[in-house]
């Protein structure tokens, strides 16, 4: 890498493999990486959160992640969910080295050899519990919905199907860690179910979505941002359920990297039945907690207050309450508790039919009109250049200017707004789907320049954008609207300029053949 005259060049090296965790991405690097140094440097604030690894040693991390990376890496080539199998394999890789390390210095304080066993509640994939298990834990993930890649793990990675309701049939006594990687609206409820499963059970969760115990959490101050003040909320439940509650950061390609741990008790065995009444009493305020008024929030009881004070420094759709839908081996590892039945009425755990909200199931002409409109909002801020012409010859093109996604926000009506906010990623979503024609980095909305796509150094394990089998599948969006046509000349453009240079992609060719 070298940085001059205010750019900065990467040079691919063969042995260098971008996994965005220990080493960044060249668009990174290139892209943003000056752009972050120059606002750190002037940047003086203290962070909200824990410096990154700070319960672990970061040579013992970095060494066994390097291990498990090279060990798991073939997972990105069989991948067959959806889901950017780059992200997904790497961030797994890197939380279960965490475990790991976290799992064996805890061995070492209590003298023992024993591996830890675990419970990954909601573990969709399945990837971090085929890694755990396989690193010699015993344990297993459940999720409300099987994926296609658990087929791939062989018998020794156990998974199963089901949802879970948080209630007395909800209990794993025998278990030693309940894990919560990404768990929705399981991540409040996983502090309480560790908590009355056993004295002993510790949990780990990695927080992300924002759910209260029924519902979405709605925040309270606006002084604290959104997250941190739901990290705050879930380390309370925590303090609350009778916990040293600890937190720390982890090295993960993910903004929401923050992980809280309870691996301990702040009061005796003995006093159990005392602490579950006042779980009970804390989970009973929460009841329709979502309606209180903003700045009416909680205040901890006086347990949780004495909890905090004796704890480390570092703590910090309707649906039939009866029905419940879990795996046999659940409702079979039993477990009592004071509190009975269920723990609180209204939960709903996910639907087991993932619904798409990706923009994919708008209309193509609502997503052909936003296109167009956001379109020539951009090339209103002009912005000329120089390409080729279909004949060779040179001729201007309109790049257009940036927008910040609320810019372009508030040039759109509300009801669009609303018809693109119910399809979960909104406004950026669609514009991230139509990356034949946008690019948005860092919150900017630009024109794609594919002289510059065509011009871009790509690592290996990253050259499937246009694969020859989608070459000139779909017509370009810049020869049909675009008032100077596409900025390249019709043999290098990898859309099809008119529809006499269209090619009938893959998926048709199979569906025509289909009886």
């Amino acid at each position: 890498m070298c940085i001059s005259s205010g750019s900065i060049t990467v040079k691919q090296n063969e042995r260098w493999h971008s996994d965005g965790v220990v080493y960044p991405k060249p668009a990174w690097l290139r892209e943003e990486l000056l752009s972050k140094l120059a606002r750190w440097a002037v940047e003086n604030r203290k962070s909200e959160f824990k410096s990154t690894l700070s319960l672990v040693s970061i040579l013992r991390y970095s060494r066994l992640y390097q291990e498990l990376k090279e060990k798991y890496r073939d997972m990105v080539k069989v991948w067959p969910e959806v889901t950017d199998p780059e992200k997904f394999v790497y961030e797994d890789v890197a939380i279960a080295t965490y475990l790991l390390i976290l799992w064996e210095d805890e061995r070492a304080e209590k003298g023992v050899t024993t591996k830890q066993s675990f419970v990954d509640l909601g573990c969709g994939n399945g990837l971090l519990v085929h890694i755990l298990s396989s690193e010699g834990h015993p344990g297993r993930g459940i999720d409300v919905r099987r994926r296609k890649i658990w087929d791939l793990y062989g018998p020794q990675t156990q998974l199963e199907e089901g949802s879970i309701i948080p209630s007395d049939k909800t209990l794993f006594p025998g278990v030693d860690w309940l894990i919560g990687n990404h768990s929705d609206e399981l991540t409040p409820w996983i502090p309480v179910i560790a908590a009355r499963s056993s004295y002993t059970c510790r949990f780990f969760v990695l927080p992300c979505c924002f759910f209260d115990f029924v519902g979405r959490y709605h925040r309270r101050q606006s002084r604290k941002t959104q997250y941190r003040e739901y990290l705050d909320f879930v380390l309370e439940v925590g303090l609350s359920c009778g916990f040293h509650m600890q937190e720390d950061c982890l090295r993960i390609p993910s903004t929401k990297r923050v992980c809280l741990i309870g691996k301990s008790r702040t009061y005796l065995p003995s006093s159990e039945i005392w602490m579950d009444e006042q779980r009970t009493r804390y989970l009973h305020s929460r009841q329709g907690h979502s309606q209180c008024p903003p700045g009416e929030g909680h205040m901890p009881s006086a347990p949780q207050a004495a909890a905090h004070d004796i704890g480390p420094q570092d703590s910090h759709e309707t649906c039939d309450a009866g029905a419940e839908c879990m795996p046999d081996t659940l409702a079979a590892e039993g477990g009592v508790a004071p509190a009975s039945g269920l723990w609180m009425p209204g939960f709903c755990p996910r639907e087991k039919a993932e619904r798409v909200r990706n923009c994919a199931a708008l209309p193509r002409d609502f997503i052909d009109q936003v296109v167009l409109q956001v379109a020539n909002l951009l090339l209103d801020g002009k912005n000329l250049t120089t390409g080729s012409s279909e004949d060779g010859s040179l001729k201007t093109w309109n790049e257009g200017g940036s927008l910040s996604l609320a810019e372009v926000a508030a040039e759109l009506s509300p009801e669009t707004l609303q018809r693109l906010k119910r399809e979960c990623g909104g406004l950026q979503t669609l514009l991230r789907n139509n990356h034949q024609v946008f690019e948005v980095l860092n919150g900017q909305v630009h024109i794609r320049d594919w002289r510059q796509e065509l011009q871009r150094e790509k690592p290996p394990e990253a050259k499937r954008s246009l694969p020859a089998e989608v070459f000139k599948t779909r017509i370009c969006w810049f020869f049909t609207h675009h008032p100077d046509g596409c900025v390249l000349p019709a043999a290098l453009c990898p859309f099809a300029h008119g529809p006499e240079e269209l090619r009938l992609s893959q998926t048709s060719k199979k569906q025509k053949q289909a009886p």
